[in-house]
């Protein structure tokens, strides 16, 4: 038994598209959390970690505008990468 209800079909079209989208910007918001944290832990040049602290910020305040994260989500991401630059 098939869908025959086009708005449904066309529902299931836009959520994998999103899904797919969503998922993509979560994984790059992961990926540069972990570069962020290999900066912080090698006490690497302290110019690349704030650059990198700044791409990584920028990254998840456009997952917000778009809709992906949560505002209070990307504080406490925001707020805990912050705290692991304070005491490494």
């Amino acid at each position: 038994m098939g869908i025959k209800n086009t708005s449904v079909i066309k529902r299931i079209k836009v959520t994998q598209r999103n899904r797919l989208r969503n998922k993509i910007y979560k994984s790059s918001i992961k990926t540069l959390t972990k570069k962020l944290l290999l900066y912080i832990n090698t006490n690497e040049n302290n110019h690349m970690t704030n650059l990198q602290l700044s791409i990584v910020y920028s990254k998840i305040d456009k997952a917000v505008k778009r809709g992906i994260l949560s505002k209070n989500n990307a504080s406490r991401k925001k707020s805990w990468l912050a705290k692991q630059l304070k005491y490494a």
